[in-house]
């Protein structure tokens, strides 16, 4: 899913850099798109998928093969259970589908953590935290009753 965050011009033209991660920073209709391609191939041909690239932040376009004879194919992401449009179009193309659930202060701790590992200052990323993953955490749990199973991880 990370693959189809918008670039991150977008993101800044259109003000949205303090909610990146936010259901509407994605291009949710080409991931939806793409995911239910994948699940209804309707030839022998690879469908390609973007990447996102953590070294430059932005998503890389046709990085990920995706063959029709591949028997499995994991898809990620926080929001695949939303029931809004067009999110609410992806949970009828997996067949399966997992939550999975931390305990809060191992998430947010974990979330710092990472943010400050690519770049951002301890205050930044808390501040991140706090305003935006943590707003994008409690809209993700309303959606765990969808899961086939809910896997809860150890700390």
């Amino acid at each position: 899913m990370d693959g189809f965050h918008l670039a991150q011009s977008v993101i800044d033209e259109k003000g949205m850099e303090d909610r990146k991660g936010s259901p509407d920073t994605f291009d949710a209709r080409g991931f939806v798109s793409l995911v239910n391609r994948i699940a209804s191939p309707n030839d022998n041909t690879a469908v390609y998928a973007p990447k996102f690239e953590r070294r430059i932040e932005e998503p890389i376009e046709g990085a990920i093969r995706v063959r029709p004879k591949d028997g499995l194919v994991i898809v990620e992401g926080n929001y695949l259970l939303l029931e809004r449009p067009p999110w609410d179009r992806i949970r009828p193309a997996l067949d399966l589908c997992a939550y999975l659930e931390l305990d809060d202060a191992t998430r947010v701790r974990r979330l710092v953590e990472r943010h400050v590992w690519y770049g951002k200052s301890r205050p930044d990323a808390e501040r991140f935290v706090r305003d935006s993953d943590e707003k994008n955490a409690r809209l993700i749990q309303k959606t765990r009753r969808r899961a086939d199973v809910v896997i809860l991880m150890d700390p």
